[in-house]
């Protein structure tokens, strides 16, 4: 579980909790990061641990690399989602001559009402994104926790720990998240230039801890 508190790690549940989400989502969005990132841990590691092989020191660079431009991403993609929640100015003039000025933003309506299928379409959306962004930290741990399994005594064994490690990721992130969710709703419901600057933070934060991991896997390649 203390893997989950790792920098890049919360970098990357930061940017992907940063939207208007529920508890709930949150939580099950860090379950699915952690599924996505025990999966490929137990495919590569198992893969290899039967074949009797390793990963390379560029490989695992590689892998640390894709991580970083991941990172960075879900950074930027903040600033999207705050420039699509900023507001709208709409002038209307009616046939009488008064003119009326409307504004508005893109973000849901906080208002109880049927879950749709637009919103069931974000929510798909937002869990594909944290099953893909798990796998792909789960890859670029592969080769940490490969040397350490291949000291076990037997190649079940050996599983067995990579599993078991795979399972305190799950509970570790989902634990982070539900965490995470109690200063990301109240900075939500803070003002409106409060919850701005502090989800810049965090995109701010993301992008740094991805240019980091580029910068340091870029001299091992």
């Amino acid at each position: 579980m203390q893997h989950a508190l790792e920098a890049d790690h919360l970098a990357a549940v930061a940017a992907l909790d940063g939207r208007r989400s529920s508890r709930r989502a949150l939580l099950l969005r860090g379950s699915v990061w952690g599924l996505g990132h025990t999966i490929t841990l137990l495919t590569i590691c198992g893969v290899l641990l039967l074949l009797g092989e390793d990963i390379s020191a560029r490989t695992e660079a590689m892998l640390e690399f894709a991580v970083g431009a991941m990172i960075i991403l879900l950074g930027l993609n903040m600033f999207v989602t705050l420039w699509r929640r900023r507001p709208h100015f709409h002038i209307h003039q009616h046939s009488h001559g008064e003119r009326h000025m409307h504004v508005h933003t893109h973000v849901e309506d906080p208002a109880p009402h049927p879950a749709s299928p637009h919103e069931h379409k974000h929510q798909s959306l937002g869990l594909r994104q944290a099953l893909l962004v798990g796998m792909v930290h789960g890859a670029a741990g592969s080769a940490g926790l490969l040397i350490l399994a291949a000291a076990a005594k037997s190649i079940p064994e050996a599983l067995a720990y990579v599993a078991a490690f795979g399972t305190g990721s799950i509970l570790g992130m989902a634990a982070l998240s539900f965490v995470a969710s109690y200063p990301l709703r109240w900075m939500e419901r803070c003002a409106n230039w409060a919850s701005t600057t502090a989800f810049v933070g965090i995109g701010c934060a993301a992008i740094a801890i991805g240019a980091s991991l580029l910068g340091h896997s870029w001299n091992l390649l």
